[in-house]
């Protein structure tokens, strides 16, 4: 099953997709905070909502957190001269980053620089859990582009400040784990920028897999449903191309994931940086 947000005086809802159109479920805060029953609503819910006539969104509450990981991809460390980090590198997203699939992203900047992940949404309370703990508590999946602003990311050691410039964190809907497997076995993830393959990688080439992200995470702070995290991206970014290539206003940016779907987004000029 699959599941997307979108507006609603002024609230983010959740729908179930079906079919192109959607049946409303509850607000996101609602839909976290009780899964099982929301599931069970869903698979009789009536699709009633035409989805090219709401104002999208990525199917996360407010109050979630979005955690990413840094260097998860063997040949992505590689390409920028890193060591195979021993413990995953953590960053933070803040919400108010993401937009879907379909959405415009502004260039504001030149450096500005494409990355294909796969992202884990919460589904069970995890606090100091084993592995399979933790993957047997994933939602689902989604496909992320974590679109970095490589010029504010390399001002300091830290890399928050390339993270989270506005309309940067591209998510599609939520497709639930029993559609999607254990990505350890190996999904195809690609980025296209105007129709060209940038990354075309999979998914077991990660270095730290979901199970083992979860639960280092989970010793750290108790993670709860709706919390996102984004688990890396493969070789191929365009910083580290020889000449490198950054996205400009104009084009247009892909990230497909095997058996979850695609996201395609358009870059425009940094004056649209709120539509």
């Amino acid at each position: 099953m699959r599941f997307i947000g979108y507006g609603n005086f002024g609230q983010r809802w959740v729908g179930a997709l079906k079919d192109g159109a959607i049946a409303p479920l509850a607000t996101a805060a609602d839909f976290y905070s009780d899964l099982k029953h929301w599931m069970a609503v869903a698979e009789t819910a009536e699709a009633g909502l035409a989805s090219g006539e709401l104002q999208l969104a990525p199917a996360v509450w407010e109050g979630a957190r979005v955690l990413c990981v840094g260097l998860n991809y063997r040949k992505h460390a590689a390409e920028g001269g890193f060591d195979i980090p021993p413990y995953p590198a953590m960053f933070g997203r803040w919400t108010r980053s993401l937009v879907t699939d379909g959405d415009v992203v502004p260039a504001l900047e030149e450096r500005l620089d494409w990355e294909a992940e796969l992202a884990v949404v919460v589904g069970d309370k995890l606090a100091a859990v084993d592995e399979e703990t933790a993957l047997a508590g994933v939602f689902g999946y989604a496909c992320f582009n974590d679109i970095s602003a490589r010029t504010y990311q390399r001002h300091a050691a830290q890399w928050t400040a390339g993270k989270n410039m506005d309309r940067s964190g591209v998510m599609g809907p939520v497709v639930t784990k029993d559609e999607v497997g254990d990505p350890a076995s190996g999904l195809n993830i690609q980025c296209r920028l105007n129709g060209q393959v940038m990354q075309n990688a999979c998914t077991s080439d990660m270095i730290f897999p979901v199970g083992r992200i979860l639960s280092y995470l989970s010793e750290i702070c108790t993670l709860y449903p709706g919390d996102v995290i984004v688990t890396g991206t493969p070789q191929g970014v365009g910083h580290a191309r020889n000449p490198p290539l950054f996205m400009k206003p104009g084009d247009v940016v892909e990230v497909e994931i095997e058996k979850i779907g695609v996201v395609r987004n358009p870059i425009v000029d940094g004056s649209r940086r709120d539509g």
